[in-house]
């Protein structure tokens, strides 16, 4: 897993812990949503300032993200009252 790959899951799996929407943490972390999403989707690249506004607001240390996931641990799963389905 890659350095990129390592960030979005433990990105993913800490932000669900913590109950919070994508909405909500880029809120509170003062960035912008989409790029937050870009982030667990491995589109975006962030500097070490937004590792650290995230991982402040999450209340973790920066090294929170770069946690290496057992070999057999599932994908981080999303809220389960995420993004409503357009019909």
């Amino acid at each position: 897993m890659n350095g990129r790959a390592l960030l979005a899951w433990n990105l993913r799996k800490l932000r669900v812990q913590h109950g919070l929407s994508q909405d909500r943490l880029a809120l509170d972390a003062g960035i912008d949503r989409a790029y937050l999403g870009g982030l667990e989707r491995r589109t975006e690249n962030p500097t070490v300032d937004m590792l650290d506004k995230l991982a402040a607001t999450l209340g973790v240390p920066v090294g929170a993200f770069f946690v290496v996931p057992d070999a057999n641990a599932a994908e981080p799963e999303p809220l389960k009252g995420g993004r409503r389905r357009l019909r």
